[in-house]
């Protein structure tokens, strides 16, 4: 029979692989020196940016990410440290980690991996600066629509002149009568 704490070993490495395999991207921070309210905080705001922080022992951290094929960021697992597992588009929870590292300077980004390309925290912190897909969508939606307004506009101002010289010519018609 199994001791519990293999078993919550085992049950946890299998956890980060599959949340692994479901994320878009993974960065490792460094939590020491923060309260529990602030890591709760911190927790919030990345789950409404939809990623989420995973603390674990790292020797459990360092088998899951050899295992998936994440050699490069083992060497950030050192002391007390946590996963950001992201789950849609890395830009929404890279700045929320950086506003959060502006109020507390005991959060450090370690590294992170982003489609099979180990990022360096400069890396991460270019990321966050970055505007969001949705900025993104609607700045390229304005300029495909940009010539269809200027066409309209054209076009409306060539039959804004012919009912002016339309109205012009009933004019004239009317005063000879």
């Amino acid at each position: 029979m199994k001791k519990i704490g293999t078993i919550f070993k085992e049950t946890s490495e299998r956890y980060i692989k599959e949340t692994l395999r479901d994320s878009t991207a993974v960065f490792i921070v460094k939590y020491s020196g923060l309260s529990s309210p602030d890591l709760s905080s911190l927790r919030s705001n990345l789950f409404n940016s939809k990623a989420n922080l995973l603390v674990v022992k790292n020797t459990v951290a360092r088998k899951a990410l050899r295992d998936s094929g994440l050699d490069a960021l083992v060497k950030n697992i050192e002391g007390p440290c946590g996963i950001v597992f992201v789950k849609d588009e890395p830009v929404a929870p890279s700045k929320v980690l950086f506003d959060f590292i502006k109020k507390h300077e005991q959060l450090k980004i370690e590294g992170g991996y982003l489609k099979d390309r180990y990022l360096e925290r400069k890396d991460i912190e270019s990321l966050s600066k970055l505007p969001s897909k949705e900025v993104l969508r609607v700045e390229l939606l304005a300029v495909l629509n940009s010539p269809l307004s200027r066409l309209v506009a054209v076009l409306k101002h060539n039959l804004n002149t012919l009912v002016f010289c339309l109205e012009e010519r009933e004019k004239e018609i009317r005063s000879r009568k």
